[in-house]
């Protein structure tokens, strides 16, 4: 038997196709279904290790999760991660081809568009259901001359679309009815509907808008999903829109906003810590007092290490750390720590060295291999255990690393702590994923009431409430047709179905 396949269109980036079908995978699972979630090509600086050593966009993992499997390769057999304006590494079935710009990746896209459609040909074959996500906008016409993303994908599997908008930036009519205009009429005719996303607000008021829309282009408006707060799902890309205030918050933590910051959902759980003030310091802002620096993980290290001084990132950490502050340096971060990274095959711009910031005695040497582990192990300071991934393309050495920052099973250690207990550099990212780790990382920094936070388990909440969304907003009967099965009779959706004709 082949899987059925229902696909999500964006009007724009960010228009919450990562987490409708998240929603959607969870809803699937619910009735009892093998399902799995695809995204043919990623752009995204944020990204996953699978059990196989492969990488794959961070969403794509989130959305196995909902399917209740381990993320695998095939779930987003192209990752685009970029490391300059107009480049970028490209990475297919879970591994680095190669850097290109965007012209050369263009020409490559038909080499691509073949690792699609095998993944994609492996996952018909294995599951009952597969939800694909789209990337940016089906819209984008300056890009529709060999697109794997959204409509070429489509078009050769013959799948449905579902159009999903967001009404919270404003204009949601425009980009729907727009973004239909500008497809071919076979696309048109393979749109089976519109999701607005996040709603808020009186839904009579709406109403008049969603007749007009049905009545324009004669699709059917499948649900308007509402806003929902609080939701704890690792983004795909973007730095999050809004800080939380926490003015009772007993621990300030700041991480700048490097230009190709990478895997910033490292901070997911300070974020959702009520203990903790977490600040992501922009672009000319001035680094503020706090008890923790952390510098993220890089794209391109040697560049964000000269943005860093440029901004004045140095001098604020040598004053830090002056008056007693705590300082982590995760991947990229742990090598800016360093006396100096070493770029001889120039992966990352012309062969040479750059001068780190000194606070660790290491260096780091920038290789051709990617390092990539999923990583088990004990923290060597608490007795903690902490487990995480690694993705990185350079390798460090040095005397600090004598004095590790976690001892892993398998007997490796990572990182680094510095003599003085101040400085702490790992490699792994998640570190604060683990509550054991959590909590003994948050008592070094200065939180000795520290509480516990479950990332997984605020995740699985999330998840849970998207698709309660789904079953509470959503045609959930037009739905299961397309997917062709049976109405709902699990105890855990929010009502039975009707039986479908």
């Amino acid at each position: 038997m082949t899987a059925r396949v229902l696909m999500v269109q964006g009007c724009t980036s960010d228009a919450g196709k990562s987490a409708l079908v998240t929603a959607l995978c969870r809803w699937a699972r619910r009735r009892g279904l093998r399902v799995a979630p695809f995204k043919p090509q990623n752009m995204a600086l944020n990204s996953a290790v699978t059990m196989d050593g492969g990488e794959i966009g961070r969403a794509q993992a989130v959305q196995a999760q909902a399917c209740g499997i381990e993320p695998q390769v095939d779930f987003n057999p192209v990752l685009l991660k970029p490391n300059s304006d107009i480049g970028a590494q490209v990475i297919v079935h879970g591994h680095p081809v190669a850097d290109m710009d965007a012209c050369d990746y263009h020409e490559y896209k038909r080499r691509a568009f073949d690792a699609v459609m095998a993944s994609h040909q492996r996952l018909v074959d294995t599951y009952d259901v597969v939800i694909v996500e789209g990337a940016g906008s089906p819209a984008e016409i300056n890009l529709r001359d060999r697109d794997i993303a959204n409509m070429g994908y489509a078009e050769a599997v013959d799948c449905p679309v579902i159009l999903v908008a967001d009404i919270d930036r404003g204009g949601v009519f425009a980009h729907l009815v727009g973004t239909l205009a500008l497809l071919s009429p076979s696309e048109q005719a393979r749109v089976v509907g519109f999701v607005i996303n996040r709603f808020r607000g009186d839904f009579a008021l709406l109403q008049p808008g969603l007749e007009w829309l049905e009545s324009k282009t004669g699709k059917p408006v499948l649900g308007v999903l509402p806003y929902l707060q609080g939701l704890y799902l690792e983004a795909e890309d973007a730095l999050p829109r809004e800080r939380d205030s926490k003015p009772d918050a007993l621990l300030r933590v700041a991480v700048p906003a490097l230009p190709r910051i990478s895997n910033h959902t490292d901070f997911d759980a300070l974020r959702a810590h009520p203990q903790v003030d977490l600040h992501i310091v922009g672009p000319d802002e001035a680094p503020p007092a706090c008890d923790l620096m952390v510098l993220p993980g890089s794209k391109s290290t040697c560049a964000d290490l000269a943005w860093l001084r440029a901004q004045g990132w140095d001098t604020a950490i040598a004053r830090h750390l002056r008056y007693g502050g705590k300082l982590i340096g995760i991947c990229g971060g742990l090598q800016m720590l360093g006396r100096a990274i070493h770029d001889p095959l120039g992966r990352e711009g012309e062969p040479g060295s750059s001068e780190a910031l000194g606070w660790l005695d290491l260096e780091t040497t920038l290789e051709l291999d990617k390092q990539l582990h999923r990583v088990r192990g004990r923290l060597s300071f608490a007795n903690a255990h902490v487990h995480g991934y690694e993705i990185h393309g350079g390798v460090s050495y040095g005397p600090a690393l004598a004095r590790p920052f976690a001892q892993l099973d398998g007997g490796r250690s990572d990182g680094a702590l510095s003599a003085d207990g101040q400085i702490i550099g790992t490699y792994l990212h998640g570190v604060f994923d683990d509550p054991q780790a959590l909590r003994a990382l948050l008592q070094w920094a200065g939180l000795h009431s520290a509480g516990t936070v479950d990332v997984h388990v605020l995740r699985e909440a999330s998840i849970d409430r998207l698709a309660d969304a789904v079953e509470a907003h959503l045609d959930t009967v037009r739905l299961e047709r397309w997917l062709g099965i049976a109405p709902c009779v699990n105890v855990n959706c929010l009502h039975p179905m009707l039986t479908v004709g």
